[in-house]
């Protein structure tokens, strides 16, 4: 999904003057179309994230119905998927093997091929989000024959580096299935949304019991209500 200038600025919560300002100064990723900037809305949030970017609430409006909007879809998704517990591996490629082994998906899914297209995402740039945690997904989502959206949370066994832009070796796994482009998108944003919380970071850095990760997930995307 493609932003122009004024989405991506109401996305970020800034004016379009210092989005132009952070395109040169701070590699804010976007591309030309015909003189005109445009953004991947993907990458763009994986960008913010990284940066530590407090993202505006409003925006999980933009192209969605109110009633969405308002429904906890990060947090039942994440009850689907469910969580990894001690997930092994020394480096990028074997964490990520495991965890495609132990993701919760249908018997006919291709795992060889959703392997390697999340080794290949990780050429393109890192997941790793800053504070120990990545997002492990492909940009331009594959639709896989799930009927439900899931994310799957887990902890590794071992940090590993994942080349994160804040140097810190990652501990914490988010991996996003959909069955719809637009639900990865949904998703991604409000996950991004999620992570700025400083509790619900620090649940995860303690490794809190399921249960209660889910109560703060729930917590805060209930902001979005009021947005």
């Amino acid at each position: 999904m493609e932003l122009t200038a004024r989405e991506a600025a109401k996305l970020l919560n800034i004016s379009q003057d210092v989005l132009y300002q952070w395109i040169r100064d701070k590699g804010l990723p976007a591309h030309r179309v015909n003189e005109q900037y445009r953004f991947n809305h993907a990458q763009l949030l994986e960008w913010a994230t990284a940066e530590g970017v407090r993202l505006s609430a409003q925006s999980f409006r933009m192209g969605h119905g109110s009633a969405q909007s308002h429904a906890p879809v990060l947090t039942r998704a994440l009850e689907l998927g469910g969580i990894i517990e001690d997930l092994p591996g020394k480096q990028i490629s074997t964490v990520l093997k495991e965890l495609v082994t132990g993701l919760p998906l249908p018997k006919d899914t291709d795992r060889t091929f959703l392997l390697r297209m999340l080794l290949a995402r990780e050429r393109l740039g890192s997941t790793g989000v800053g504070e120990g945690i990545a997002i492990p997904h492909v940009r331009n989502p594959i639709v896989l024959r799930v009927s439900t959206p899931m994310v799957t949370l887990a902890f590794l066994r071992q940090p590993v580096d994942f080349h994160a832009v804040d140097g810190k070796p990652v501990s914490t796994l988010f991996t996003l299935i959909t069955p719809t482009v637009r639900m990865h998108l949904t998703l991604l944003s409000r996950l991004a949304f999620v992570l700025q919380d400083t509790s619900l970071r620090q649940a995860l850095r303690q490794r809190e019991r399921f249960d209660s990760i889910l109560g703060h997930f729930l917590r805060v995307e209930d902001q979005l209500k009021q947005a």
